[in-house]
């Protein structure tokens, strides 16, 4: 489950599906963040999120954060409390 959510119009697509304030255009990868937001809060460990195509990967540093690619730039990325995933953010790190 995700507890918190680092981006205000990240938060704002998650709770609402409203669209117009992120970063990220293309209705393709829109639908894709929906997808991982999905498959972040049905997650009951980071690992559920290594699914085909998502490129889920840890990152380095502490405390540990995990990365899941939305588009060329873009990822999502989050720290992970156990059962939820939190500090999830939208970030552009390339």
């Amino acid at each position: 489950m995700i507890r918190t959510i680092q981006d205000k119009a990240l938060r704002r697509f998650f709770e609402t599906g409203k669209a117009d304030k992120l970063p990220i255009q293309g209705a393709a990868n829109i639908a894709r963040l929906g997808r991982i937001l999905l498959a972040l809060d049905a997650a009951g460990k980071p690992e559920d999120l290594n699914l085909p195509g998502f490129y889920f990967h840890g990152l380095e540093g502490a405390p540990p954060r995990w990365s899941v690619r939305v588009t060329a730039n873009w990822r999502v990325t989050f720290a992970w409390d156990a059962p939820d995933a939190i500090a999830v953010d939208l970030e552009d790190y390339h």
